[in-house]
């Protein structure tokens, strides 16, 4: 026994850490004046539980709903991509229901990391329970996770047809917003063309270079580790090239700029006090936009202006929510910072998800542009438009008066919008579409992990249907205790 414990034992006091303690840490004397008598940790004490995984959980634990919804789900799509049959060789696959089931409860508590959700299913109950006994690593959990787009989007399309024939959602009124999430690129990775073509020359030598080593030697390191350093370069290389790719793309596509005006003539002998300009003339020349840049880790990544007013590599998500009940009904992802030209595409996905277009729209001024206003309402789409007018630069103009170049379609969208019936309308789209995407942020998606306008999507889709399936559980308990 230690000094300190014989101390202890006698009552007598040991310096601690913040004065006279006695081992333990607790104080020398009590309220009765002995020494106080505390129930300590024994931590080499052997415990024995006898208790299956099942009976460790709480029957109303969210993970058992998490688990619920995954049993209700068509896996069909998942389970014919597996080689692994009985009766033939293969070792057998992590089934998907678990890999479905882990990352959608991790998305509902927030984890958004492989590595992390690995470790999860080693020290967590709620994780550990869901898988089972089934062990999982982050390659099988990443690669599940992005891998899947097509099977996501259709679980966010029979999801929802399936809250709507319950009654729980309807089209009628649908919110959208836009989120701009910080990219997997830093800033500093982005190029001009005439650096990626050096990039890309270098990448290419160490290619060749890495596939001389290997010849010369092949056993200097094993196969694993040669496999990972050329596929790392490969990727390299590939990345580079697509960033090459982006980088004349954005060039093309980027306006001619304004011819130079003429120079001014040169100032009379008896006017030396004329100032002639930069360069010697009279006219300064017209200032050429930037060159295009493209990342080297990200080409699908673009500089985008965020909420706080910087400016920072990001992908432009869309979410359209319906007003009544809270549920995302369509997803997309762009690399466009601005939300014009936005509402168009998610109208008619609506209609190929759902075979109907949602009657009204609810927008912010972002969305308010004329080609976007007169393509959903026209009579074929027969959709209005709830967005605030811009408050007119000329002093005194009615905002919500007809100007003579507006068409039907934007003349009635301006007068609709005059009347407090639209005003009081136009308010649920803070309640509905902000307050999506502020849970959306309080669940993780504030940085993307991966990288990709594809691995992107796929995780824009997996928020989406986390969310639905929180929000589904809630409007069945609303229904329930009504009914009650």
């Amino acid at each position: 026994m230690s000094k300190e414990a014989m101390q202890a034992g006698k009552g007598q006091p040991v310096l601690g850490l913040f004065g006279p303690q006695v081992a333990g840490g607790a104080p020398a004397l009590g309220r009765a004046g002995g020494v106080p008598r505390v129930q300590r940790p024994d931590r080499q004490q052997v415990v024995m539980c006898w208790a299956a995984l099942d009976e460790q959980v709480p029957e109303d634990h969210p993970v058992r709903q998490v688990w619920q919804y995954v049993q209700a789900t068509d896996c069909t799509a998942l389970y014919q991509q597996i080689r692994a049959v009985e009766g033939g060789a293969g070792r057998p696959p992590i089934d998907p229901q678990i890999l479905l089931g882990l990352w959608l409860y991790a998305t509902v508590d927030g984890v958004g990391s492989a590595r992390e959700l690995e470790r999860l299913c080693d020290l967590h109950l709620a994780y550990r329970w869901l898988c089972g006994g089934v062990g999982v690593n982050h390659h099988s959990l990443s690669d599940f996770r992005t891998q899947q787009v097509e099977f996501l989007d259709q679980l966010l399309t029979t999801s929802v047809a399936g809250l709507m024939y319950e009654g729980l959602v309807t089209l009628n009124r649908v919110a959208q917003d836009g989120v701009r999430v910080r990219a997997s690129a830093g800033a500093a990775s982005f190029r001009r063309a005439a650096t990626l073509a050096e990039c890309h020359a270098q990448a290419q030598a160490q290619v060749q270079q890495l596939r001389a080593e290997l010849e010369a030697d092949p056993g200097a390191a094993s196969a694993r580790q040669r496999a990972a350093r050329e596929r790392a370069t490969r990727e390299r290389s590939q990345r580079v090239q697509q960033a090459v790719a982006v980088a004349q793309q954005l060039a093309a596509a980027r306006p001619a700029p304004a011819p130079a005006p003429a120079p001014a003539p040169a100032p009379a002998p008896e006017d030396p006090d004329r100032d002639p300009g930069p360069g010697g003339e009279g006219t300064k020349a017209p200032k050429r936009p930037p060159e295009p840049r493209a990342s080297t880790t990200d080409p699908d990544a673009r500089v985008m202006k965020m909420p706080d007013g910087g400016f920072r590599p990001a992908f432009n998500v869309q979410y359209a929510t319906a007003t009544g009940s809270q549920i995302i009904t369509g997803v997309s992802v762009g690399n466009c910072g601005s939300d014009q030209g936005q509402l168009g595409p998610m109208v008619e996905q609506h209609q190929q998800r759902y075979g109907r277009r949602p009657a009204e729209v609810l927008v912010d001024g972002s969305y308010a542009k004329k080609a976007d206003i007169e393509q959903v309402s026209a009579p074929a789409l027969g959709v209005t438009v709830y967005a605030p007018v811009q408050k007119p630069k000329k002093a005194g103009q009615d905002r919500y008066a007809r100007r003579p170049d507006d068409r039907d379609a934007v003349a009635q969208w301006r007068k609709r919008m005059g009347t407090e019936q639209a005003q009081q309308i136009y308010k649920e789209r803070a309640a509905t579409a902000e307050c999506v995407n502020a849970q959306a942020r309080n669940r993780g998606l504030r940085q993307f992990l991966v990288r990709g306008l594809q691995k992107v999507r796929a995780v824009a889709l997996w928020f989406a249907l986390a969310h639905n399936l929180v929000r589904a559980v809630t409007l069945r308990a609303q229904l329930a205790r009504v009914a009650a």
